[in-house]
């Protein structure tokens, strides 16, 4: 699997399915992607993950046949850094929640000139570091990597906080934007109804990003924390395109726990 396949997915209407990782073991990573998801989140806000790990995680996650992405614990210089230089091919920004917020983090993954949406009248702030690195194979493959593999990152806007609703037009236009992936827990506390998912004006948030996204043709989704197939099913056939299901720890948790047999 690759960002091409994964785009040409979902050109053509297809879902794109990936995963979630917390546990910082690049055994569980690879066990992961040899599952049949087409990408493997590494989440670095809520999972146990550091700089020097990274390497390792992408690692495995190619080696399973899918493609590494990071779940940033924040949209900031120093992690975005850290997540490409180790070798992401995805970002997912947390708590997007304006359109300068989101071009500031897409600034910041965009090496110098390869800002083509910009008007040429202006320049970014800030760009991405140029150096060597395990992305580019430390040098080796620098050429090809700025020229061929840069340019072709997935980003991915998460909406998780009411806030976000009345700036999403502007964050959907965004030209570099891939996809959005609204983050259920926290949206729905933002509400001030956490975990209430089946709650009506929880549902009409939920509706209305969707048809946003459409009239934008982002692919959207939600991330399916607690995995249930009838739930991800139902999110497809509802037009749901970018999705993530499950988290490697509830996997283990849910299949993992003893059975009750008094």
């Amino acid at each position: 699997m690759t960002i091409h396949d994964i785009r040409d997915g979902l050109a053509s209407g297809k879902a794109t399915v990936g995963t979630w990782l917390q546990l910082p073991s690049p055994d569980v990573a690879e066990l992961m992607a040899r599952a049949g998801y087409d990408w493997v989140a590494c989440d670095m806000e809520h999972g146990s993950f550091g700089p020097s790990i990274l390497p390792n995680i992408f690692r495995a996650i190619e080696v399973g046949g899918a493609v590494p992405f990071a779940r940033l614990p924040l949209a900031e210089k120093t992690w975005i850094k850290a997540a490409l230089e180790a070798g992401a091919h995805g970002l997912i920004f947390p708590m997007i929640e304006s359109a300068e917020q989101l071009n500031t983090a897409i600034d910041l993954a965009t090496y110098p000139g390869q800002d083509t949406w910009r008007d040429p009248e202006k320049t970014a702030a800030e760009y991405r570091g140029v150096g060597y690195c395990r992305a580019n194979v430390f040098g080796k493959n620098f050429k090809d990597y700025i020229q061929n593999v840069a340019p072709e990152l997935f980003i991915v806007a998460q909406i998780e906080h009411i806030r976000a609703l009345d700036n999403l037009p502007k964050i959907l236009a965004h030209p570099r934007l891939d996809a959005i992936m609204v983050g259920p827990y926290d949206l729905s506390g933002s509400m001030g109804l956490t975990g209430q998912f089946d709650h009506p004006d929880f549902k009409a948030v939920m509706d209305k990003i969707h048809n946003l996204c459409l009239t934008r043709n982002i692919p959207m989704g939600p991330h399916i924390v607690k995995p249930n197939p009838d739930e991800l099913a139902r999110q497809i056939k509802q037009g749901a395109r970018f999705i993530a299901y499950g988290i490697d720890s509830v996997f283990l948790w849910q299949s993992a726990e003893r059975p009750n047999l008094d």
